[in-house]
């Protein structure tokens, strides 16, 4: 994630250009404007997607943040964009937000009444629905973000996690849209992020939970101390610590950090 948006330009026969920052029409890089540092997750950008936002003609480029709201950055024609985005609202003037962060926009017309409407994965998991009421040929006009897709099952932390556990997407979605099985109906691929524990060779299930309530109960430790800290070299001991303690997961649990697509097919 960043805040500035890159651009590999084509250079035909499946050639490109070395990315590059893509800019404004003022010359200057496209970011998302924020007042002061406490606004800086609205300009830490997820995933940006160029479609005809408000049918001129021209591609437009709409774009998810960290914070879970979303812009727009008008299209000029030939690749360029006013360098001053607009933040999407939905119909009833209300800021469009996800549940949860990281927005993910996914322009498509999903229910199939000839307007486009806005997908989005979630640092929640599952996948959100924001309807355009507008009609064919306006201006988009969304309602708030609804569940489509809901979460699968949470996990806590230290809990003994494998793929026999998941029922669906977890968190951190990415989404896509697409005809699958050539049935003319829209499907949906989901994209998450799931770290799968399992117990480390050699350590039974009750040594396993008597260990990992020894190094949570030092984790909370070192958390007051670094919290209390006053100077920077008590801050340097306590995140010393912290480091050496996540190091020592490894002794009795095993962790596998990764990803799964799942697919909805529409009925």
């Amino acid at each position: 994630m960043a805040g500035l948006f890159q651009v590999l330009w084509g250079e035909g026969r499946g050639k490109f250009k070395q990315a590059a920052v893509l800019n404004g029409t003022d010359k200057e890089p496209l970011i998302i404007p924020i007042k002061d540092k406490s606004e800086m997750t609205q300009n830490i950008c997820t995933r940006p997607w160029a479609v005809d936002w408000n049918g001129d003609g021209n591609l437009d480029l709409v774009v998810g943040n960290f914070a879970g709201s979303f812009y727009v950055f008008d299209g000029k024609g030939n690749g360029k964009f006013a360098p001053k985005p607009q933040a999407l609202m939905t119909g009833a003037g209300e800021t469009l937000k996800i549940k949860g962060h990281h927005g993910d926009p996914f322009a498509v017309d999903w229910d199939g009444d000839g307007d486009l409407d806005l997908l989005s994965g979630s640092s929640e998991g599952g996948v959100q629905w924001a309807e355009n009421t507008a009609g064919r040929g306006k201006v988009p006009a969304l309602k708030q973000f609804t569940s489509l897709i809901k979460p699968g099952q949470r996990f806590e932390s230290g809990e003994l996690v494998n793929e026999q556990d998941l029922t669906g997407p977890t968190q951190s979605t990415r989404v896509w849209a697409d005809d699958v099985n050539g049935d003319g109906k829209l499907d949906i691929f989901v994209g998450d992020d799931v770290t799968l524990v399992s117990l480390a060779k050699g350590v039974t299930k009750k040594e396993y939970e008597k260990k990992y309530e020894k190094w949570k109960k030092a984790l909370t430790e070192v958390s007051k101390e670094r919290s209390e800290a006053k100077t920077d070299k008590e801050r340097e001991a306590a995140q010393k610590r912290t480091t050496e303690l996540y190091d020592q997961r490894k002794e009795f649990m095993h962790e596998d950090a990764t990803g799964y697509v799942w697919l909805y097919r529409q009925k």
